[in-house]
């Protein structure tokens, strides 16, 4: 019973991360029809920017601001230089290699500059653990579910009652038509990036304690967010958090139980089957085009 516990417990908070990453792909696409493939790089540079201005004698929630506020730039940047000139056609694939390369470039920097060694990001919630049905839990885990549910209300707020997020649904809605009425979709669809920026260096940065800060941290987890993005149906916030947290579980599970080799192997499998039995995702809707 207590091994379950444990299951359960690590599987909400790793869930909790891919919900977290799953969110930015949500409202990059929610905006743009595209997403950054660099996510997991920003997901990683919210861990490794936080360390290194702590390093530097900045307090830790200075460094986390600073390290969110330089992703969310990145995020804008990105699709400014490397998303928009290649995503005018309605069918365009370009974004998704000058992405990955960028990605890719972003990721061996990192490494040749910060070192490919993990570094602990020192926080009060990873000192002790929790008791929990006879398992234990760092508070910083905690926080990630608390996090992902918090991050899906807001966004669900600001896309309903702000000006701005609705702003941001109608050109997700009918990019042209919310042009004719005078919203800038180029300048919402930068905003979008840059807002999935800040998130997944947010996600980076809660998690960094658990597992240590280094240049490779995002990307399978970033792999693992858009997947699972994609089986819930990535226009659906609440559904990637939810999906988010259930894969998490089935990982942990699938660890604990048979082997941390056939973890990614089954799970991805999972992840195959779903998508060949719900093409448009488990909480996705298909898209009517009138001609």
């Amino acid at each position: 019973m207590e091994a379950i516990v444990q299951y359960l417990l690590s599987g909400l908070s790793a869930g909790s991360v891919y919900g977290l990453i799953a969110l930015g792909f949500y409202v990059m696409w929610s905006a743009a029809k595209a997403v950054n493939f660099t996510y997991g790089e920003m997901f990683m540079l919210g861990g490794v920017l936080t360390v290194v201005l702590m390093e530097f004698g900045l307090p830790l929630p200075v460094a986390a601001l600073a390290a969110i506020a330089a992703a969310a730039l990145a995020g804008a940047v990105i699709e400014r230089a490397f998303v928009r000139p290649f995503n005018r056609e309605a069918n365009a694939i370009g974004w998704m290699l000058t992405t990955i390369a960028v990605g890719i470039m972003i990721e061996s920097s990192t490494t040749a500059t910060y070192g490919p060694l993990g570094r602990p990001l020192p926080t009060p919630l990873v000192e002790q653990p929790l008791r929990i049905g006879g398992s234990g839990i760092y508070p910083q885990e905690l926080l990630l579910p608390v996090a992902a549910v918090a991050v899906t209300a807001a966004l669900e707020f600001f896309y309903r009652r702000t000006v701005l997020g609705r702003a941001m649904r109608a050109v997700s809605f009918n990019r042209v038509a919310a042009g004719l009425v005078g919203i800038d979709a180029d300048r919402i669809t930068l905003l979008a990036f840059a807002i999935a920026g800040g998130l997944g260096a947010f996600a980076g940065f809660l998690i960094a304690p658990v597992i240590q800060a280094s240049s490779t941290m995002g990307v399978i987890v970033g792999l693992k967010g858009f997947m699972v993005a994609i089986i819930a149906g990535i226009a659906n916030a609440r559904g990637v958090v939810v999906v988010g947290i259930l894969y998490g579980v089935v990982e942990k599970l699938i660890e604990g139980y048979l082997s941390t080799a056939a973890r990614d192997a089954i799970g991805f499998t999972l992840m195959i089957l779903l998508l060949l039995l719900f093409p448009q995702g488990l909480f996705g809707r298909p898209e009517v085009r009138k001609v």
